[in-house]
């Protein structure tokens, strides 16, 4: 990703960036894309019945992760109560979707790597929160 290399050129940033911040934007971007396609994936499955409340969890984790990777790349101004509960709400819809993803990882090889992937977003997000104020 390209997420260094633009903010640092933005004219309010001076090449000053947080290391934390831009991994958490990298990792919500990577995050979204891992739980569009589990969910897509569990669609795919036979019992498409028993991954209802994985392909929520996937589909809620994708949009809260894309919409997180958005607010935290905007530098123009300040909105920082904003992009902290954003942070935190997607750190939470990681854990539950990971959690969710995880109990289906020994049947579905899609789900255990939507986990892992959320398990790196949850972690990104949470070392990120020192960086907003």
């Amino acid at each position: 990703m390209h997420v260094r290399e633009m903010i640092s050129t933005h004219p309010h940033v001076r090449g000053e960036t947080e290391d934390a911040l831009l991994r958490c934007i990298e990792e919500c971007y990577a995050c979204a894309q891992t739980c569009t396609s589990c969910a897509d994936a569990c669609l795919g499955e036979e019992n498409t019945g028993m991954l209802i409340q994985c392909i929520r969890r996937n589909l809620d984790c994708a949009d809260l992760c894309a919409a997180t990777g958005a607010i935290a790349s905007r530098r123009t101004g300040s909105n920082t109560e904003v992009m902290r509960a954003v942070i935190q709400a997607c750190a939470e819809a990681c854990r539950v979707c990971g959690e969710e993803c995880r109990s289906h990882a020994e049947m579905h090889e899609h789900c255990r790597v939507c986990a892992d992937a959320c398990e790196r977003c949850e972690k990104a997000c949470r070392e990120a929160l020192p960086a907003v104020h």
